[in-house]
């Protein structure tokens, strides 16, 4: 044991430069750290609203857009086939889509906020297959329906506003995703009504 005196002086400021050297450290760890709870970039971009211009389609024409990874069916119904929606009620699992698969102002009998815009993800509801548009061809599988969507998986069935038909192995209507029209020509998919 020596004899020589505590440096008392010494001994905070070596205290106190290692606590600063410590906190330091920990706030070098900590940042990094706590910025990996964030998104990325690229999951910010998947769920972010997608912007489509609606007004080049063709009446009877499909497009489609990938939102959150999914695509999104757009199509431009013709007169005909909006007035023809409500002739096979009869014929379909869920006609007043009672069944939440749309937002509440796309609750109606075209499931859209224009009649002649229908907007749905192409996912089927039965195993997650992608329907085909069938156009012309579809009253080959449902009488007095011209125009429709076939899952070739199972053969899902669903009408020009993406109701299910019934006996067929999909339990619910496609989805109706968020969708809002700021102007005539512009579909945002992601974003409600009101609130674009």
């Amino acid at each position: 044991m020596s004899n020589a005196p505590v440096n008392n002086s010494r001994r905070r400021f070596l205290t106190a430069a290692t606590s600063v050297v410590g906190g330091v450290g920990a706030v070098g760890v900590a940042v990094p750290f706590i910025g990996s709870w964030n998104p990325s970039e690229r999951a910010k971009a998947a769920g972010a609203p997608v912007e489509v211009n609606v007004g080049k389609i063709e009446p009877g024409q499909l497009i489609r857009a990938e939102w959150r990874g999914k695509p999104v069916y757009i199509v431009r119904r013709t007169d005909e086939a909006v007035k023809s929606l409500a002739n096979h009620e009869d014929q379909l699992r869920d006609p007043k889509s009672a069944e939440p698969q749309q937002p509440d102002y796309a609750a109606n009998e075209h499931r859209s906020i224009k009649p002649e815009i229908m907007v749905a993800l192409g996912v089927c509801t039965h195993l997650g297959c992608a329907p085909t548009y069938r156009k012309g061809d579809f009253e080959e599988m449902v009488e007095g329906v011209k125009n429709g969507f076939y899952c070739p998986c199972h053969g899902s069935k669903f009408d020009m506003a993406g109701r299910v038909f019934s006996g067929v192995p999909a339990p619910l209507n496609l989805v109706v995703p968020e969708h809002s029209f700021p102007t005539d020509d512009t579909l945002i998919i992601g974003v409600s009504q009101g609130e674009a």
